[in-house]
């Protein structure tokens, strides 16, 4: 969800990263329990709202822990609180909203800060195509968040499935949509991102002509949203995703 290079420079919250990117989040909260601190009280806020994203759940517990650093670090909570709003609106439009904002305006806000510029360049893209539907701002954008992702694998990985669902969707391209996709997969997979490879996994097979390549995807996709409770990657309806 954001850079890892500030957690991973202290030993005592990297194991917590790797387990967050495995998927485990509850065992990742469990090791930074304890610590009392601006980085760890960061690394949970992220935690929290990545947990809901992949989970649905603990909108509210993201919110407080946002809440909670708002005066340490503006710029992250802007980044999360307008990930938690985009991902309320997409999943949730009727319910009231967690956070008052409006997530263009808050990944914009998040922009100018060199630590979080390529995630938040990413993110204003998405809430750019899929709230304001405004593709050729979201193609400027993918393409700007692209360029900052040289040295960030899993950011990489988010802009490179857009712009192949971009070309898929434009029916232009075909052969390099899907192309993007399979390196969106293969970089998720070099992250050691779990959930991100199920969703990557999901997509491809989606994407992809009926074949027994889709079904394998789709197939290992379900369990692996089975075993991590990815309830928008659970085949059936949504009653199934608990």
């Amino acid at each position: 969800m954001t850079p890892d290079a500030g957690y991973l420079s202290r030993p005592d919250l990297a194991p917590a990263r790797f387990l967050q990117r495995a998927g485990q989040w509850d065992a990742a909260l469990g090791l930074i329990l304890e610590l009392d601190d601006p980085e760890a009280a960061a690394l949970r806020a992220d935690m929290l709202v990545d947990r809901h994203v992949w989970q649905l759940d603990g909108a509210a517990e993201a919110a407080a822990a946002i809440t909670a650093i708002s005066a340490d670090d503006p710029a992250l909570t802007a980044l999360l609180s307008g990930v938690l709003e985009y991902w309320r609106r997409l999943f949730n439009p009727s319910s009231r909203p967690v956070i008052d904002g409006d997530p263009v305006s808050l990944f914009a806000g998040a922009t100018p800060t060199r630590r979080l510029q390529g995630w938040a360049t990413f993110w204003h893209a998405v809430s750019t195509e899929k709230l304001l539907n405004d593709q050729g701002a979201a193609t400027a954008g993918y393409r700007r968040a692209r360029e900052a992702a040289k040295e960030d694998r899993l950011l990489e990985s988010y802009v490179v499935r857009h712009q192949g669902f971009q070309l898929l969707e434009s029916q232009q391209g075909r052969d390099r949509g899907i192309a993007l996709l399979r390196r969106s997969l293969q970089l998720r997979a070099a992250c050691g991102a779990r959930p991100h490879v199920a969703a990557a996994q999901a997509a491809l097979a989606e994407a992809l002509s009926p074949s027994a390549e889709a079904e394998d995807l789709s197939e290992i996709a379900a369990d692996t949203a089975r075993a991590l409770r990815i309830r928008w990657l659970i085949p059936g309806p949504p009653s199934d995703a608990e």
